[in-house]
């Protein structure tokens, strides 16, 4: 299993560096690769992992144990033979002995702590998987940050190629004496604000798609880009996102995963509970073992080694019964303690729906006010172009001035901008909301 996911996160990898190399990185791909790279996922992978060293210790804490030992002493001095009479006697001697011990009734303390530590695991995964989808949260941001610099750049591009027709328009008209030589030189100006909004958007560009790289943790940035999907129908087709909050919530309840955390440790807290009772029970235990020893003493027949480990071997099997009678209230004391911590745990479950809730509330009302939004500015934009429009057309016939021409062009540009700008504030809070629905966040 651990093989078969190595061998996953490495596709996963390969996949992202010749995207990477291709200059061109989907919002899925960025995702993988964050998630892959990224610091604190690793630290809270290896909670995960400590979570299940803990359940294994648990488990195996049924199991019976064994030891061994071997023992070796000599003996150097006089040993008293009779009433008065000593001699000088050495001595050595082996003792060899194996022993095992199983644990027959605990008081449920063992299945109990099993239980609890199972929780435990669940809990770690799913604060896993919330520290994922954090993560994502913040790529969709940024990816969408980058898209919305790209659509920025290329108005004020398209705004400074039709500012230089403009240019050359305006040499016709002085050239023909429709009108005054200080227009051109206006027009020029206005020209050269535009191209000093497309060097301005190429650095608010080039700045999002270092934030994003960076949040990905790439070990280069040069020549790393996003792929620019089509998002003419993308509002439209997340209106349907935009939930009441209470049914949002229903759903959230049931796929977030800080609420299956907080839920779990909970639970988790309730088998600690009986972790911490079993101690009034008493408790049962099995030991079996095995014993020899082999005795030498300096100057009288000493038995062969191999008899005397024959024949001082002896086994021994017994039963122990603990039963708690007074322990200065340390089992009271834990009980306690365990039954304050289900409280606390129930008050943290509590606070992170209500969060949740919150959280779903806010992010509602914003995506409505996105969506108003957005749909005031592609009002205000086709107002605005109509009037540049018209403002062109009484320009190129000498009947406007150079600056009714620039005020209407500016609308125009102000118009785009704030309805790029609103377009995506808009898929942003639907994403959310899809985001709180447990839905994968994806942007084609």
């Amino acid at each position: 299993m651990r093989m078969k996911k190595y061998i996953i996160s490495c596709g996963l990898l390969f996949v992202c560096l010749c995207s990477q190399a291709q200059g061109k990185w989907t919002l899925r791909q960025c995702v993988d690769y964050a998630v892959l790279n990224n610091i604190e996922i690793k630290q809270q992978s290896l909670d995960v992992k400590n979570s299940e060293i803990n359940l294994s210790s648990s488990k195996n804490s049924r199991l019976p144990d064994l030891s061994a030992s071997l023992g070796q002493s000599f003996s150097f001095g006089r040993s008293t033979l009779g009433t008065n009479v000593s001699e000088a006697v050495n001595s050595s001697g082996s003792s060899f002995s194996v022993s095992t011990s199983i644990p027959v009734f605990t008081g449920f303390r063992i299945p109990n702590q099993i239980k609890a530590d199972e929780l435990a695991l669940q809990a770690s995964m799913e604060g896993l998987k919330k520290a994922r989808e954090n993560l994502e949260l913040q790529v969709v941001s940024l990816y969408l940050d980058v898209l919305f610099k790209k659509e920025l750049l290329k108005i004020y591009r398209e705004q400074a190629g039709t500012g230089k027709l403009q240019v050359e328009r305006t040499n016709m008209l002085v050239e023909a004496g429709k009108v005054p030589e200080s227009q051109l030189y206006d027009i020029k100006a206005q020209l050269a604000k535009d191209e000093l909004n497309v060097t301005m958007a190429e650095n608010d560009l080039a700045l999002s798609l270092l934030n994003l790289s960076q949040l990905l943790n790439l070990p280069s940035t040069d020549a790393f880009d996003v792929e620019e999907p089509k998002l003419d129908n993308m509002a439209d087709n997340n209106l349907g996102s935009v939930l009441p909050p209470a049914q949002v919530f229903r759903m959230a309840l049931a796929v977030k995963p800080h609420i299956k955390e907080a839920e779990y440790k909970l639970e988790s807290g309730k088998k600690n509970l009986k972790v911490a009772q079993s101690a009034y029970w008493p408790t049962l235990g099995f030991s079996a073992g095995y014993s020899t020893s082999y005795q030498s003493v300096s100057g009288q027949d000493n038995p062969g080694f191999g008899k005397q480990i024959k024949d001082f071997g002896r086994e021994y099997l017994s039963f122990s019964l603990s039963i708690p009678v007074f322990n200065r209230f340390e089992t009271r004391n834990r009980v306690r303690s365990a039954r304050l911590n289900i409280e606390s745990l129930n008050l943290a479950l509590d606070n992170v729906k209500l969060a949740l809730y919150k959280e779903i509330q806010q992010a509602y009302q914003s995506a409505v006010a996105a969506q108003a939004k957005y749909n005031s500015t592609i009002k205000a934009y086709e107002a605005a172009d109509e009037s540049f429009k018209y403002a062109r057309e009484r320009y190129d016939a000498g009947k406007s001035t150079v600056f009714e021409y620039n005020e209407a062009q500016t609308k125009l540009v102000t118009g785009k901008s704030e309805r790029i700008q609103a377009k995506y504030d808009f898929i942003f809070r639907a994403k959310i909301l899809d985001f709180y629905q447990g839905k994968e966040i994806n942007i084609e």
